[in-house]
């Protein structure tokens, strides 16, 4: 159980300090769920993006769609080549998954899942929104795009 504050105290609070633990934390329980399959967040990025649009994503397409998300300097050529070699993905005239990445894909999917629901313990849907909904307009507020991506 965690300790209650008045809304005053609450509302002192900086956002960058807490955004920024609940970004850590949230990222590092995904980061360790998909190290089970030695994967990393760019190969779960790829693996969806690849099983949502079969045969549509190029490398190049694919790395300018997913940079943005990057926080480590990834090579997304390694990625890609990582996922070839493991026999995950096939790059003919776009990339698909392979019955072991889809695989693979759902086994990743379900840790991350695990992750999310322990995350979201206690939480109610409608202050999730309002959460996620404040940060879209304060990213907005300073010169980011709060929309949700595509």
């Amino acid at each position: 159980m965690i300790k209650e504050y008045s809304d005053e105290e609450v509302a002192a609070q900086p956002i960058g300090a807490w955004s920024g633990e609940a970004y850590r934390l949230v990222v590092g329980a995904l980061r360790e769920a998909l190290a089970v399959e030695s994967l990393t967040q760019p190969h779960w990025w790829t693996l969806n993006h690849v099983a949502g649009k079969p045969g549509e994503w190029t490398r190049e397409a694919l790395v300018r769609r997913l940079a943005r998300y990057d926080d480590l300097g990834i090579d997304f050529d390694a990625v890609f080549d990582d996922l070839v070699a493991r026999g995950w993905m096939l790059e003919r005239d776009g990339l698909t998954l392979t019955e072991a990445g889809e695989a693979g894909r759902l086994r990743a999917r379900d840790r991350n899942a695990r992750v999310h629901a322990r995350t979201h313990e206690g939480v109610d849907r409608g202050d999730f929104v309002t959460t996620i909904n404040i940060l879209r307009r304060m990213v907005a507020n300073l010169g980011g795009d709060g929309n949700l991506p595509d």
